[in-house]
């Protein structure tokens, strides 16, 4: 670090450990952080109304791990990279994980593609016609043999399932479909992988969706086994919703399986991670850290089995800085509420202190973390600014020859 790095690293040590902050501990949990980005958005994406093709986007999977590979140097927190299929379908599986194991990361979790298909416009598992929803099933199963082919223990479900108008589908029998289809899937899973069912209260379906909420999710979940979990999207809750409190529930009942992180004003925008409010994101990462000081161990264990992914739609950033800005947007807030003095604020919990319990909390969240991520990433080798060390780095400059219309997704 430089002098002034050091000044300031020697300064906010002494302010944590005057809090009664253990920065040994913190240092370790931020360093073992690691967040799984998505092939997805290094591709080209875009609206409903325009898909603004890029210079340089990847236009294979592989051009999608090299991208990845570069986030994850410059970073050290995103070893995994999570496909979807058929955007990422290879003839060779194995080869696509070997590639992915020479430029130093690991495939993630598997996303089956339940919504792009026209047999899909009116449902897939939930469909009326039993043939589709048999497709949609075999999809599945394509998915879960993939997994086995490239080493991922996430599948990753999330079902675009709807309708548009009152009477259009019998909303029961709809949901009795989709159970079923998530049993026969679950069935075929080896012991060490797991199943993550993701919700979302509209679009497509501007009527019902049949996965609208967590509690759909987490009762599926439960009727299934311990395999199968809730994966929380940030952006999918209606607007106010307390998404921590949804995390504090899930853990609680030892159900919480993923996130997909991204951020959101309105609807599910796909935002840059924490570029709304990243209030919510420490508050998340505050409950999280809270159950890993949990006495049931059932609780620890799922705060401490988490899979930490990203999910965005990056439609006029360019790809590869958009990611980037996410990861550190995550290890900012991620840092800021590992300075959360847990025993003052049970303190204050339990003596009803309402002001002073939520001032532990604020205090934390509005304290310069810089000093910290800097000595971080120098005890790690990382550049100090990954931002600035891709920008400098002439990468974007050199997959300039891609040149334009690569990879939709």
């Amino acid at each position: 670090m430089s002098q002034w790095s050091d000044r300031a690293y020697a300064l906010f040590e002494e302010q944590q450990r005057d809090r009664g902050i253990d920065l040994a501990w913190v240092k370790e949990k931020l360093t073992g952080l690691q967040i799984e980005t998505p092939s997805w958005g290094y591709g080209d994406s875009g609206t409903r109304f325009k898909v603004f093709q890029k210079v340089g986007v990847p236009r294979n999977p592989y051009e999608k791990f090299d991208d990845a590979a570069v986030v994850h140097r410059l970073t050290g927190a995103c070893e995994a990279v999570a496909i979807h299929i058929p955007w990422d379908k290879v003839s060779d599986y194995q080869k696509l994980k070997s590639y992915a194991e020479s430029v130093g990361l690991k495939i993630g979790a598997v996303n089956p593609n339940l919504f792009q298909d026209d047999d899909y416009m009116l449902g897939s598992v939930t469909n009326a016609n039993p043939s589709i929803r048999r497709k949609a099933v075999e999809h599945l199963l394509e998915c879960v043999d993939i997994m086995r082919q490239v080493g991922s223990n996430a599948l990753s479900l999330w079902f675009a399932d709807g309708t548009n108008y009152p009477g259009q589908g019998h909303l029961r029998r709809r949901k009795r479909w989709l159970q079923e289809a998530l049993e026969e899937t679950y069935r075929a899973l080896s012991p060490d992988m797991k199943m993550l069912i993701e919700y979302k209260f509209f679009e497509p379906g501007f009527y019902h969706t049949d996965v609208a909420d967590w509690g759909m999710s987490f009762q599926a979940a439960q009727k299934l086994g311990p395999q199968a979990e809730v994966l929380v999207d940030t952006g999918h809750h209606a607007l106010g919703t307390n998404v921590e409190h949804i995390v504090s529930y899930l853990l609680d009942e030892g159900k919480l399986g993923g996130f997909h992180f991204n951020s959101r004003k309105y609807a599910d925008d796909d935002l840059i991670v924490g570029s709304s409010n990243p209030y919510e994101l420490f508050l998340i990462f505050y409950q999280i850290l809270d159950a890993h000081l949990d006495e049931d161990v059932k609780v620890r264990e799922t705060a401490e089995n988490i899979a930490y992914m990203i999910d965005q739609s990056h439609a006029i950033e360019p790809k590869i800085p958009a990611m980037i800005r996410s990861i550190c947007n995550i290890q900012t807030q991620y840092a800021k509420a590992l300075l959360i003095n847990h025993a003052e604020l049970k303190e204050k919990q339990e003596n009803n202190d309402v002001l002073g319990a939520e001032n532990v909390l604020r205090t934390a969240f509005e304290i310069d973390v810089t000093p910290l991520l800097l000595a971080v990433r120098e005890e790690r080798g990382l550049p100090p600014d990954p931002m600035r060390a891709f920008l400098e780095s002439g990468y974007q400059e050199r997959i300039a020859q891609r040149g334009v219309g690569g990879s939709s997704w």
